[in-house]
């Protein structure tokens, strides 16, 4: 026996598969090299929070956290009855996701080799976060101090003046607000990353035993980490506004009205938002110039397979899929939900004071109800899926696909019932009786949505369907033949998309302004409502669509573990499945995500039209784009779209060229890594990336935040001396306009035809035109490389961006005015 760092590995010559066409034999001294992976860090990472919290004494923590929950519920109780059930909802899926948490750490880790390569991963990825996010913490801080410089000077609202709100109290609740959003979404990010590099060894070790318990690990750890991250978004939102509403006295003679209190948690959107955009575009650069690297060099220079132990940008690679598709997407889906509550809350009280409905809480708390919902009816979702005894991949008695949708349609069924529910007790009014049913249709419009939209992004990019299989067969006539096929298939997408989005606001607005309920003058006010109601619906089931694009990158950590181990090929024959099926599934839920980007940004825009309106003192509904101006500004919305993914996708290539530099000198000054005599060194190619991703998202994230400012302000000062003193704030809407429509655009393209090339290259490695290793094989490769920062970087980051212009706007309007 031999012993090399505390484990033992046998001394009898190993056969390893090199490719299809040789293999090569390796004693045990190679082997122990191969299969022991240095830490990135020395010792892990754990935030200074919980560090301080394993500390403390047991019965001393249990009575700080009732301490706590007893004083959220006496806010609770002292704001409404909604409140305590929202809080109590949050609080027992928190208690659901500890015993998740539970059932996923009692799983096996698999033999010494597996635990190492996770290990290693796991300390690359918690390294980059802490340093990622000590620089997002530093820059949000920054933000902080200038929005409480604006606000400290800005002019106040008439509502907020009539109330006693000063300059100063409203500088503080609105830099409150968006530390505390930026902060939770933080947290979204950390719990994602935490869950899937525990996670993700769990499943390489249960796919030796069986293909349905590995799928079985896999969603529970993703509905693990959307339980929470959709949890904290309602749960800090309603204990923001408990706080503020007993705390300024709302309702009470000479105080705020409970209408106006929804636009002071503007801030905490905002924060979500900020903190979003930079996770997502560090943490894509980060994954994608690994990715692209280590493909460029690993399977097209040196033929070797993906994962190999041998490619040193490897661990790279699936350290980025942690930080990328698992921490920064759990921060997205955070800020989306964050986004389209508060939106769908001042929407809701700005409805309700117009219509003079006599208690309007059910309409401005609908939001939190519909989410506290969705965390009840996704986690059954969840539960639905179940592991089957058995082994190998006969154990998967049917596509994990449609597993993964037979619960997404179990889901689908109860988030109906569940909002008519929620529609007939919160939004049932005297004034207009059978307004309730109206606006449940429009949840069922968005319900309707979000289904549609998945099945049309599956059929896009999953290789059952012609699409993929016809960007597949382009591949067998060379690289440019792929390239072109798969550009012109990302632009034909957008079409399908378009339309439903399109039908679904008409529908959505009409149902709404048909439900009977009237302003003083006899005017429907109910149509932007019904729009915020169809929203709702589409992100009903959003903690299940997290769990789906979760499950993605933690198949595909799965895979790399059981490569790099090298286990026997029926175990990779598993994770194979697996990874293909989370590819789909990260597509569909970045489909998914533009969606309701969309129906969010509509929302939002609306908000800031009323927001404009109300500090500007005088009406403003319409944007007329026949002034120069305001056109101009317009331009300057749609070239801000174009100019960011192009900084986003650039940053991915010349990180990307760092990597493949790297990992070519490693195989020219190391020659016997590829005949398994020397170890590669990946923590190289890990800090080489960490580093480059921090450096680049600087300059695209800080093109998103500044943009909308300083158009806003120089048109404000130009309309100043041109008589015009509403010109600032119009521009700014053309900007807002033209730059949300031509993002979504752009980012359905470039989801979409990411997804499509990845896909296409996973078919041709079934087997199919030559399988690997095949001319095809070679093409659809460097199709794949062209849309890894399409589909993972820029497009991502795309929505984010959209709903990140809309917040700023509504947080920094009173300079444009």
């Amino acid at each position: 026996m031999m012993e090399e760092g505390g484990t033992e590995f046998n001394t009898y010559p190993v056969v390893r598969r090199v490719n299809s066409n040789h293999t090569i034999i390796m004693d045990a001294d190679m082997e122990t090299a191969i299969r022991t992976f240095p830490n990135m860090r020395t010792k892990p990472y754990t935030p200074l929070i919980f560090r301080i919290l394993l500390r403390l004494n047991v019965r001393v923590l249990f009575l700080l956290l009732l301490i706590a929950f007893g004083a959220i519920f006496y806010i609770g109780a002292r704001t409404s009855p909604i409140i305590v059930f929202v809080i109590s909802v949050c609080i027992l899926s928190f208690l659901l996701s500890i015993y998740l948490i539970k059932w996923v750490l009692a799983k096996d880790e698999g033999p010494p080799e597996m635990v190492q390569i996770s290990d290693a991963i796991r300390d690359g990825a918690e390294g980059f976060f802490r340093t990622q996010y000590g620089s997002i913490s530093k820059m949000a801080m920054l933000l902080a101090l200038v929005i409480l410089f604006i606000y400290l000077f800005r002019t106040i609202t008439p509502q907020q003046e009539a109330s006693g709100i000063g300059r100063s109290t409203s500088a503080y609740i609105t830099v409150a607000a968006f530390l505390l959003g930026a902060l939770c979404s933080g947290f979204a990010g950390y719990v994602g990353m935490w869950v899937s590099v525990r996670a993700n060894v769990r499943v390489s070790s249960a796919a030796r035993r069986s293909a349905r318990e590995a799928l079985q690990i896999a969603t529970r750890a993703g509905g693990l980490s959307a339980i929470i991250v959709v949890g904290m978004a309602v749960i800090g939102i309603a204990v923001l506004y408990a706080t503020f509403y007993v705390w300024l006295g709302v309702d009470s003679p000479g105080s705020m009205k409970v209408t106006d209190l929804p636009l002071l948690l503007v801030g905490y959107g905002f924060g979500a938002s900020f903190v979003a955009l930079f996770a997502q575009l560090g943490g894509g650069i980060f994954t994608k110039a690994a990715d692209v690297g280590a493909d460029l060099v690993g399977k097209v220079e040196q033929g070797i397979p993906e994962d190999d132990p041998r490619n040193p940008a490897v661990i790279a690679d699936l350290v980025g899929d942690n930080v990328g598709d698992c921490a920064a997407r759990g921060a997205d889906l955070f800020e989306s939900i964050a986004a389209e509550i508060v939106s769908a809350m001042i929407l809701g009280g700005t409805m309700a004071q117009r219509c003079k409905i006599e208690d309007p809480s059910g309409f401005i708390l609908f939001p939190l109800v519909v989410h506290s919902f969705d965390l009840i009816v996704s986690s059954i979702g969840i539960f639905s899926i179940k592991g089957t005894r058995g082994s190998g991949v006969m154990a998967l008695a049917e596509d994990p696909m449609a597993i993964l949708q037979r619960g997404y349609s179990i889901t689908i069924v109860l988030a109906v019932l569940a909002f008519g529910v929620s529609t007939r007790w919160l939004l049932y009014t005297e004034q207009a009786p059978s307004a309730w049913f109206n606006f449940a249709l429009c949840g069922l419009v968005g319900i309707t949505t979000a289904y549609i939209f998945v099945w049309i992004t599956m059929y896009y990019t999953d290789y059952k369907y012609e699409p993929v299989r016809t960007l597949a067969l382009s591949s067998s006539t060379g690289h440019g033949t792929n390239i072109i096929a798969g550009v012109s298939l990302g632009l034909e997408s957008t079409a399908l998309p378009v339309l439903v989005i399109s039908v679904s606001i008409i529908s959505a607005f009409w149902l709404g302004q048909t439900a009977g309920l009237v302003d003083e003058t006899g005017n429907p006010t109910g149509g932007l409502f019904g729009t915020a109601v169809a929203t709702m619906g589409m992100l009903s089931t959003a903690a299940y669509i997290l769990t789906m694009d979760m499950f993605g990158p933690i198949a595909d950590n799965a895979g790399g573990i059981v490569e790099m181990s090298q286990q026997p090929e029926s175990v990779r024959e598993i994770t194979d499945i697996l990874d293909a099926v989370g590819n789909t599934t990260k597509a569909t839920t970045k489909g998914f995500a533009i969606g309701s980007a969309a129906l969010a940004s509509f929302l939002l825009f609306s908000a800031y039209m009323d927001e404009v309106s109300t500090f500007a003192r005088e009406p403003f509904k319409q944007v007329d784009i026949a002034i120069p101006e305001i056109f101009v500004g317009g331009l300057l919305g749609s070239m801000l779209i174009f100019v960011f993914s192009a900084w986003a996708c650039s940053a991915v290539g010349r990180t990307a060229q760092e990597v493949v530099n790297e990992v070519r000198r490693q195989f020219i000054e190391r020659p016997g890594i590829m005949d398994y005599k020397e170890k590669p060194d990946y923590a190289r190619c890990v800090a080489i990336v960490a580093s480059a991703s921090l450096r680049e998202m600087i300059k695209p994230g800080a093109l998103a935040i500044i943009s909308p400012i300083v158009v806003g302000f120089v048109f404000r000062i130009l309309g100043h001396y041109t008589g015009h003193p509403l010109l600032g704030a119009k521009v700014v809407a053309a900007f807002l306009m033209f730059g949300t429509v031509s993002g979504i655009l752009m980012a359905l393209f470039l989801n979409t035809a990411g997804g499509a090339w990845d896909n296409a290259k996973k078919y041709i490695e079934t087997g199919a035109l030559g399988g690997k290793g095949s001319e095809a094989h070679k093409a659809a490769i460097t199709g794949d490389t062209v849309g890894d920062p399409f589909k993972d970087t820029a497009g991502p980051s795309l929505h984010v961006l959209i709903k990140l212009l809309s917040t700023i706007t509504l947080v920094m309007a009173p300079i444009f005015l």
